[in-house]
């Protein structure tokens, strides 16, 4: 069991998250701070995953002070191969993504941040049991793994006392879903899923439903532009080249069924698979369909 730094800032940070904030930041003058956010008020942060989508997030995480990254993790080491947004066929050149460019992209950051020509202190891993089992100060995993990973990364987080932070969805079938779930409630370890909303406006639909004002909701629909790349197929994909060099292919499925290697499993098209996510409705229902939130 890590050594916990500061216990005071983990009680408010727990009671924050009992009291629905998540695992929101806090700001500095909370700490009691007015100034610059003292290395021992941070959030020493874990980032599991950095494809896409993590990548993405990750400019706008570094702004804030209360975090600080202190580790990457991802089975691909560096590649340029990831799907661009909205064009799931034909790039010459793909998005960046693995371990090594989100490792850069935080050291960059930090050392651009401090005025230094350069920081080294973000540290990288293949393999996120190790990192877990290695980096003793991590005080929070932001999960943005393909989907069949949340639930497993999230209980191993919370096993060793570590909140969890994670992208859409929880888990990538029920029963994962109630295990981390229950384990949520019954460790009282914070958690935040990225991709919660709470709008005025769902309270004000649930009024007019429970008045009768509108009658009897008997269909919900909800559009969205995907699929954006390929979903649905019955067949298993025939593009099997070699695995990449730098790509750990059995760590990238870790409990899933053995299979020969494709790109048409990995990166940006996992949810396309039912192993590895469900597809349109795990995409952007979470968005449409109601309240979402941590566990």
């Amino acid at each position: 069991m890590k050594k916990t730094k500061d216990l005071t800032r983990r009680e408010f940070i727990k009671a924050a998250a009992v009291s629905g904030i998540g695992l929101t930041v806090v700001p500095a003058n909370a700490l009691g701070g007015t100034g610059r956010i003292a290395p021992s008020d941070k959030i020493n942060v874990a980032l599991i995953g950095s494809g896409t989508q993590a990548l993405k997030m990750l400019p706008d995480w570094l702004k804030r002070p209360e975090l600080q990254f202190v580790s990457v993790c991802d089975p691909n080491r560096e590649s340029y191969d990831y799907p661009l947004w909205g064009r799931s066929k034909g790039e010459k050149k793909g998005a960046p993504g693995g371990r090594e460019v989100g490792r850069a992209r935080i050291n960059e950051f930090y050392a651009e941040n401090a005025g230094k020509g350069a920081y080294k202190g973000c540290s990288a891993y293949a393999d996120f049991r190790e990192l877990l089992e290695k980096e003793e100060d991590v005080d929070a995993v932001f999960i943005m793994t393909p989907d069949h990973l949340h639930a497993t990364v999230a209980a191993a987080a919370m096993k060793k006392g570590i909140m969890v932070g994670s992208h859409k969805p929880i888990g990538n079938f029920m029963h994962e879903t109630r295990v981390v779930c229950e384990m949520a409630k019954q460790t009282e370890i914070p958690t935040q899923l990225f991709a919660f909303q709470d709008p005025q406006e769902l309270y004000v639909l649930k009024e007019w439903i429970g008045q009768g004002l509108i009658g009897e909701v008997k269909e919900l629909h909800r559009w969205t532009n995907r699929p954006m790349w390929p979903q649905g197929s019955p067949y298993l994909p025939t593009n099997t080249p070699p695995i990449p060099d730098g790509f750990d292919w059995e760590l990238w499925l870790y409990y899933a069924l053995p299979r020969t290697y494709s790109p048409d499993y990995t990166h940006t098209v996992f949810r396309g698979w039912y192993e590895f996510g469900g597809g349109c409705l795990t995409d952007m229902g979470y968005y449409g369909f109601g309240r979402t939130g941590g566990c």
